[in-house]
C-alpha cells in the first residue's frame, strides 16, 4: 500500500512541477528505490493510455480514488507485474478488474495493436533495437577492468571483447564488451540486474549511463588537483571523478539538500572515495575567493535541468517554455559564478536535456559574456555533435548513442590556452611583430635606417640619433 501513496504522491509533485521525478524519487527516501522508480516510471510512460481507460470506465467515480493513485493501481494491475499490496486498495481494484481489462482490451481492437507499448504515441515508443544497454562503470579505486572482467567470466558471463561500432552494443542475455568510447565501460545487455550483485554491493562497480560518464572523463583531471564538483548530488559524477584523480587532491562537493548529501556520503565511502570534501551549500553563495579554493583549476557543473533526456522521463507534450527559461537562466549563473574561480583552466558544463534552451543557448551566452573562454572540441568520433555553430560540443540520444539524452561542453581558459597553442603563438608574435614595425615607422628620420634582417649597422643608427639630439640640444642653449 505505501509502494503506490508514495508513487501517487511523486507523479502528482513531478506534474505540479515540484522537482524532477528522479530527484523526487531520490528524495523519498522508500525502502526500495528501484521498484518505486519503475513504478514511477512506467505509470508516467502510459499516463495518457491510463488517463483514457480510467476516463472510460468512470473509476474515479465509482471508487473515490484520486487520479494519480488510480493511475499507479490501474498500471500495475494491467500492464505490471500485478498489485503488491492487500487490503481496501485491493479489494477495490479486483473488483474493478474486469471492466478495466475489457476497456483495454477496446482500445487494442479499436487501434488494431496487440501490444500494450502500441498503444502509447509514435514519440513515445521505443524500438527493440534502441532499448538502452546496461552500462557499468568499473571503479578503478578498488579494482580493475582486466579484474572485473575474469570475476564475471567466472560467473558466467560472457565477454565478446571491445566494442568497435555503436552496433556491437546490442547484446543479448549474459553478453558483455568494453565500451567503444569510454575504457572503464562494460556493456551489458538491457534486462540485466547488478543491483545484488557482490561487485556492486562492495563498490567496485557503479551503475551509470554512458552519458552521464561523459563529463569526469573529458574534464579528465590529473592525480593531485583541487575540484569543484558543483551539483553533486547523487556522486556517481563525484565518484568518477576521484577515481580519475586516483583519490589524490582535493574533492569540492556541493549540494543544497542535505538528505541527498547524506545519502551520498555512503555511496561515496561505498566506493571508496576519501579526497572529497563535501559540504551542504549553494554552490552560487560559495567564495571562489576563499583561501581554500585558491588552487581550484578544475569543475564540474551538471546543474538542475528539465531532465528531457531521460528516457522513463522525458515530457511527451510540449515543453513548458516558462519554466525552460527559469532553468536556463539558473543555468548560466552558475555557469558564470564557475567562471570567476581565479586559478580555474577547464569547466564540463553537462544535462540530460534535449532541450537547446538548456544546452546550446545556455554555453552561447556563456560566451557572450566571457570572452576569455572558448570551447574544446571533444571526441572527434563522437556520432552526434552540438546544434550549429556549437558542434564542439557533444549530444547523446537514444538512436545514435544507445545512451539517454545528454549535451556536455568543455569550456578552458583562453589565457592559459594561448602559451600552448601554436596558431595563437604564431599571432601573438605576428601581432608584436606588427607593433614593431610601427613604432619604427612612426619615426621618419629612421625610416630609411638598414634593410630588415641587418643588426649589425643597429649601433651606428642609435650613434646618429644621439649626435642629432645633442646638435639640438647645443643650437637650443646658443638661442
Amino acid at each position: 500500500m505505501a509502494l503506490y501513496v508514495k508513487a501517487a504522491e511523486i507523479l502528482e509533485k513531478a506534474e505540479r512541477k515540484q522537482g524532477a521525478l528522479k530527484t523526487l524519487v531520490y528524495d523519498s527516501k522508500f525502502q526500495n528505490i528501484k521498484q518505486l522508480f519503475a513504478l514511477v516510471c512506467e505509470t508516467q510512460k502510459f499516463s495518457s493510455v491510463l488517463l483514457d481507460i480510467i476516463e472510460s470506465t468512470k473509476l474515479l467515480k465509482q471508487t473515490k480514488l484520486k487520479l494519480h493513485l488510480a493511475k499507479v493501481l490501474v498500471y500495475d494491475l494491467l500492464m505490471g507485474q500485478g498489485l503488491k499490496c492487500g487490503g481496501s486498495f485491493k479489494s477495490t481494484m479486483m473488483k474493478h478488474r474486469p471492466r478495466l481489462q475489457a476497456e483495454l482490451a477496446r482500445m487494442k481492437v479499436k487501434r488494431k495493436v496487440s501490444r500494450n507499448e502500441d498503444l502509447l504515441p509514435v514519440e513515445a515508443q521505443m524500438p527493440p533495437g534502441e532499448q538502452l544497454p546496461r552500462y557499468v562503470r568499473v571503479n578503478t579505486l578498488k579494482t580493475t577492468v582486466e579484474d572485473v572482467v575474469d570475476y564475471l567470466k567466472r560467473d558466467g558471463y560472457t565477454y565478446q571483447g571491445q566494442a568497435s561500432r555503436l552496433d556491437d552494443l546490442t547484446l543479448k542475455e549474459k553478453n558483455f564488451v568494453k565500451d567503444l568510447h569510454l575504457p572503464e565501460l562494460l556493456v551489458f545487455s538491457p534486462k540485466t540486474d547488478f543491483h545484488d550483485h557482490f561487485l556492486y554491493k562492495a563498490g567496485h562497480i557503479i551503475l551509470q549511463d554512458k552519458a552521464s560518464c561523459l563529463p569526469a572523463h573529458l574534464l579528465n583531471p590529473p592525480p593531485g588537483s583541487h575540484i569543484i564538483d558543483a551539483c553533486a548530488a547523487p556522486g556517481n559524477k563525484t565518484s568518477h571523478l576521484a577515481a580519475i584523480m586516483k583519490n589524490k587532491g582535493r574533492l569540492f562537493a556541493f549540494d543544497l539538500d542535505a538528505k541527498r548529501l547524506a545519502t551520498m556520503s555512503t555511496l561515496l565511502l561505498r566506493a571508496g572515495v576519501t579526497c572529497q570534501q563535501l559540504a551542504n551549500q549553494d554552490f552560487l553563495k560559495v567564495n571562489p575567493d576563499s583561501p581554500q579554493y585558491k588552487d581550484v583549476e578544475y569543475v564540474l557543473l551538471d546543474p538542475s535541468c528539465s531532465g528531457s533526456g531521460m528516457v522513463c522521463l522525458q515530457d511527451r507534450t510540449a515543453a513548458d517554455q516558462s519554466r525552460l527559461a527559469s532553468l536556463a537562466a539558473f543555468q548560466l549563473r552558475c555557469l558564470n559564478h564557475a567562471a570567476t574561480f581565479p586559478r580555474l583552466k577547464r569547466l564540463v558544463y553537462s544535462t540530460c536535456s534535449i532541450h537547446s534552451q538548456e544546452n546550446e543557448d545556455v554555453i552561447a551566452a556563456f560566451l557572450q559574456q566571457n570572452s576569455t573562454f572558448r570551447l574544446v572540441r571533444l571526441l572527434p568520433q563522437w556520432p552526434e555533435r552540438g546544434l550549429e555553430p556549437l558542434s564542439q560540443c557533444l549530444r547523446a540520444s537514444t538512436s545514435k548513442t544507445r545512451t539517454h539524452g545528454f549535451f556536455v561542453a568543455l569550456l578552458e581558459k583562453h589565457s592559459e590556452a594561448l602559451s600552448s597553442t601554436p596558431q595563437l603563438t604564431n599571432q601573438i608574435r605576428a601581432v608584436e611583430e606588427a607593433k614593431t614595425v610601427t613604432l619604427e615607422a612612426s619615426d621618419p628620420e629612421d625610416s630609411q635606417t638598414s634593410p630588415p634582417g641587418k643588426t649589425e649597422d643597429a649601433p651606428s643608427s642609435k650613434k646618429k640619433r644621439r649626435k642629432r639630439k645633442k646638435k639640438q640640444k647645443t643650437e637650443g642653449n646658443e638661442h
